[in-house]
């Protein structure tokens, strides 16, 4: 099964500066576009997005720039922002000269309800649709409220939704999670991106861990508007890419072979509008 994978963190410390991952010590290293394909090509993995991996906000551009020429098999590229601050439509227009650029993220995490109902934000971000460039949205779950109304707010920008919107996983109560992501799958503007649960999910994850989330997903967003990603090398917190991808076969092993290909390759060459060897 040919695999577009569209969240893949590249870490190359001795070009850029990753503050981040001091906390996070399991992965604090350098990780490689080599060692990625080493491990990807033989799972079917074709091709891969570079998504940002928040360096410092002075190299983002920079990081851009080193991403598109990586590897011939990193056919996209997602690049890092700051969407709340002024001079956004300037930095975007120095993006858009280099091709590979598809769209744009920033994590939102810390940003307070206020912030992310910004007027700066809402134009900064509205100003992407102009452009053709997607935003891939990555928040906590208690953050989806906010999501809808920045989604809603703007309509002619195309959004992702990171990591199934980061449910708790495994969680006693998971309505609030499953009641928003029916909500926010109602924008036709939002794709659902399958990524990032099993680093969520703890070491014991099964299969069936994991299965509920994704059926919620599917049943949401449709097959049409999914796309897939491994979210390497953060997967490896929750075992490896291997474990994921494996686990993502099972997944879909009921499934028909078009709603395969749609959520593994063919989505993902539609909705970040790629070029190169997956196309």
């Amino acid at each position: 099964m040919r695999i577009v994978d569209t969240h893949l963190h590249l870490v190359y410390p001795a070009h850029l500066s990753y503050p981040w991952l001091t906390h996070v010590p399991r992965i604090n290293q350098a990780w490689s576009v080599d060692d990625y394909f080493a491990e990807a090509a033989q799972l079917g993995i074709e091709a891969a997005i570079h998504m940002e991996v928040d360096v410092l906000s002075e190299q983002t551009l920079a990081e851009a720039h080193l991403m598109s020429t990586i590897h011939p098999s990193v056919v996209g590229v997602v690049a890092g922002c700051r969407p709340g601050d002024a001079g956004f439509e300037a930095y975007v227009d120095d993006l858009v000269a280099t091709p590979a650029v598809k769209g744009l993220r920033h994590v939102l995490f810390g940003y307070t309800q206020d912030q992310l109902a910004s007027d700066r934000l809402i134009d900064n971000l509205r100003s992407l649709g102009k452009q053709q460039l997607s935003f891939d949205l990555c928040a906590h779950a208690h953050q989806l409220a906010s999501l809808i109304d920045i989604v809603d707010r703007c309509p002619g920008t195309r959004f992702i939704l990171d990591h199934c919107g980061n449910p708790k996983i495994p969680s006693e109560n998971s309505d609030g999670w499953n009641s928003a992501i029916r909500e926010i799958a109602r924008r036709p503007n939002v794709v659902g991106k399958i990524s990032g649960i099993s680093a969520h999910a703890g070491a014991d994850w099964s299969v069936g861990t994991l299965r509920p989330y994704f059926e919620h997903m599917i049943a949401s967003f449709g097959w049409e508007r999914v796309v897939w990603g491994s979210d390497h090398p953060v997967v490896t917190l929750g075992g490896s890419l291997t474990r994921w991808v494996e686990a993502t076969l099972s997944l879909v092993a009921g499934c028909s072979q078009d709603e395969k290909e749609a959520l593994l390759s063919r989505n993902a060459e539609r909705v970040y509008g790629l070029v190169g060897p997956s196309s």
